[in-house]
């Protein structure tokens, strides 16, 4: 169901990417546009000059009362943290929404959607390139890249095409008529409880995924977490990927679909460590879902690589190999990490630190005490992981810097061992990102390599 946007009074609440993008929708439909951001005009930089010349009245540094008033639609970016004036404007009868929201109203093609704690746009960029031989116009995008309102008004966005988003909790928040054909909710582990009151109300914005499903569509979840059925109240066709009963699992050391001719060694997949077995398992379920034939998803497992600073395999230095998983932003994503390197021949000497995201550290000590040789802590956490390791068989050192880090690192491990930065953190307190974080450990170890 499409809105009316012509001559409405809206707003924007947050310039990110998707924010920007969301202006570019509305004033091209006619809208009269205002844009709140706490930040001002100097910090939001080309963004803040580009909405202006689109027409946009900007409201920065705050957020007034009164620049909530006489509004017919407010769409709020991801990363806008929860403010009483939304609240204020829901209670005045005024819809406030969700990019994705936006863009679903304008999207008549088949929704894709992907979330999870982690594995997200490895997953979404896989399915995006096993549907690229279906032969239709598809758009890839949401939270991993491309704002998922850009797919309104493309080909890909009609019917016929075929829309795969990476979605992540925020923008899950404010859904109220999204529907996805498939619903794919790779897993979820602790994660931005310095946002969510608990676990279960984080696991319950990523359920909203599911929300308006019927019988004709897919609810896709891993087999081994019987426990996350109990999201999903109505919705889809449940379809398992995974573990020893999913539709897509490893039998035999081999992926294999039980309901297609889908057989692919493991040894042959393109992406490394055991969670990413699951993540393949999943992608070819849902691309097997969707219509993709058997051979063109096994020839996108077998090519796919995977993303940069993603268990990213960098170099190895005096026998020591080195590998940058920088997206690793949070303790489950770490464990997974270790998880997918067990069973090396030598030890991991872990990389953490940056901004703690409010969890605990049990399940990496666990994790480290069984796989770990050494740990090498850094940034805003670093006392808060020392604490956590305190008693730990695995040596603690502290760096100040993501060179000295990577040299430490390498003088604690032996021939063998694997380097692994696995932060566990978010990257804002050192870094502009998760990715200059990765660049900066990747730089620091081929310096490395180059006094070798």
């Amino acid at each position: 169901m499409t809105l009316e946007l012509a001559q409405k009074n809206t707003m924007v609440v947050g310039l990110g990417e998707s924010g920007l993008a969301v202006v570019r929708f509305l004033t091209a439909r006619g809208a009269r546009v205002r844009v709140n951001d706490r930040r001002d005009a100097s910090a939001l930089g080309a963004a803040a000059i580009e909405a202006e010349a689109l027409g946009a009245k900007l409201v920065l540094g705050g957020h007034p009362e009164n620049a909530f008033e006489d509004l017919d639609l407010i769409v709020v970016s991801p990363g806008v943290p929860p403010l009483a004036q939304l609240d204020q404007s829901e209670r005045r009868g005024v819809p406030v929404i969700s990019e994705i929201e936006l863009a679903s109203r304008f999207i008549d093609a088949p929704i894709v959607a992907v979330t999870g704690t982690n594995g997200k746009s490895t997953v979404t960029t896989l399915i995006g390139e096993m549907c690229g031989r279906l032969g239709r116009p598809t758009f890839v995008g949401g939270n991993l890249g491309r704002p998922m309102i850009e797919a309104a008004g493309t080909d890909a966005g009609a019917e016929g095409g075929l829309v795969i988003v990476e979605l992540s909790s925020f923008q899950l928040e404010r859904v109220s008529r999204m529907k996805a054909h498939v619903a794919l909710l790779l897993n979820v582990t602790a994660d931005h409880l310095d946002r969510y009151a608990s676990f279960e109300a984080y696991a319950a914005a990523k359920a909203r995924v599911f929300e308006r499903q019927t019988a004709e569509d897919f609810a896709v979840l891993p087999a081994d977490s019987p426990d996350l059925r109990e999201l999903i109240e109505d919705g889809g066709t449940v379809v398992l990927f995974g573990g020893r009963n999913g539709a897509v699992r490893v039998v035999d050391g081999v992926l294999t679909d039980t309901e297609s001719p889908l057989r692919v060694p493991v040894e042959d997949l393109g992406i490394r460590g055991s969670h990413n077995v699951a993540n393949a398992c999943a992608a070819a379920l849902v691309a097997r879902l969707v219509g993709v034939h058997d051979s063109d998803i096994a020839a996108a497992l077998r090519r796919f690589r995977g993303l940069a600073h993603r268990m990213q395999y960098v170099s190895s230095v005096a026998g020591v190999e080195y590998i940058d998983d920088s997206k690793a932003t949070n303790v489950g994503a770490a464990v997974a990490s270790i998880d997918g390197l067990a069973g090396s021949k030598g030890k991991i000497v872990l990389i953490a630190g940056g901004v703690d995201k409010g969890g605990s550290y049990e399940s990496l000590c666990q994790r480290m005490a069984d796989e770990g040789r050494a740990l090498v802590v850094l940034g805003e956490a670093a006392a808060l992981l020392e604490r956590a390791f305190a008693g730990s068989p695995v040596e603690l050192r502290r760096a100040n810097s993501m060179a000295e880090a990577v040299g430490s690192a390498a003088a604690l491990a032996r021939p063998g061992d694997i380097v692994l930065l696995a932060p566990a953190c978010s990257s804002f307190d050192m870094f502009r990102s998760y990715a200059d974080r990765g660049d900066q450990f990747q730089n620091a170890v081929r310096d490395l390599g180059g006094q070798a």
